[in-house]
């Protein structure tokens, strides 16, 4: 498996677990919406400041979203996402230093994204959307494709599987397949099995405690559990109270090889992260 990423202009090394911070420029994300706001708009400079926090708390990349996908959301227009993602990607290339991934399933903004400094596109829909593929292509960035079942619409209405963990499997193998076709090579590729996006939490602790099985795919995991449900039906805690749990599931992501970890608390993670990383590595440091 490829340890360095291309990321654009900047690179990225997977051989130890680097975090990406979540800054959503949306007004309903489940967690944190609206923070970034003042009377209803968004504040550039804001979303400039907390990213410039991030990578001093830790993070090495900052993932940018503009439309929420958080259990029932509605979509977005193009022209909104548009709007409150690109502005960042262009202030924010110029004036952090860290890697932007832009978290989008919209072709059209992959492409000025790109233009405009974002090294990785993290996209929750695997590509799928009508010309998404050729874009990213065309884009020669990292791409990160993630497992959902239905849609952030519908994702959450019961679902089922008769193996999860081979069904989210088998789903990234295909997609790695498709991106292969048009080409998008593998040591371009990261996988990120979908805590929370159609999974019940039964299913989401299966794939935690199991992410061996994605390992096989050859592309590096991009683990996203911060603050989401299953932290909050494990403890019955409600989602600004979720820290602890968030950074349990972070340790034992890492503790199984993990390389990306999107987490909204992102100085008490890179702690985490790095005393987990050090175990793990005097636990599997010589036979890897």
């Amino acid at each position: 498996m490829n340890r360095i990423l291309q990321c654009g202009a900047r690179t990225l090394d997977l051989s130890v677990p680097q975090v990406m911070g979540i800054l959503n420029v949306t007004p309903d994300s489940f967690s944190d919406g609206g923070q970034l706001y003042q009377d209803r708009r968004l504040s550039t400079d804001a979303a400039v400041r907390r990213a410039a926090e991030m990578v001093a708390e830790g993070a090495s990349i900052i993932d940018i979203g503009g439309e929420s996908t958080r259990p029932g959301a509605e979509p977005v227009s193009l022209q909104q996402e548009m709007d409150r993602v690109l502005p960042l990607v262009e202030r924010i290339s110029h004036e952090v230093d860290a890697i932007i991934s832009v978290d989008t399933s919209s072709p059209e903004l992959m492409v000025e994204a790109g233009g405009l400094g974002a090294g990785i596109l993290n996209d929750v829909r695997a590509l799928g959307r009508p010309g998404a593929l050729d874009a990213a292509a065309a884009t020669g960035l990292p791409v990160c494709v993630m497992h959902m079942q239905g849609s952030p619409a519908t994702m959450q209405n019961a679902p089922e599987y008769d193996d999860v963990l081979e069904a989210v499997a088998k789903f990234l193998q295909q997609r790695i397949d498709a991106c292969e076709g048009v080409g998008i090579s593998r040591d371009r590729l990261l996988l990120d099995p979908g805590f929370g996006f159609g999974k019940t939490l039964n299913h989401n602790l299966r794939l935690l405690n199991n992410l061996e099985r994605f390992h096989r795919l050859g592309a590096p995991l991009l683990i996203g559990t911060s603050r989401k449900s299953m932290v909050g039906q494990v403890l019955g805690k409600e989602v600004d109270q979720r820290l602890y749990g968030s950074l349990a599931t972070v340790a034992v992501a890492v503790m199984q090889g993990a390389q990306i970890l999107r987490v909204h608390d992102v100085a008490a993670t890179a702690d985490v992260v790095r005393m987990t990383a050090a175990v793990r590595e005097e636990c599997f440091g010589e036979s890897e």
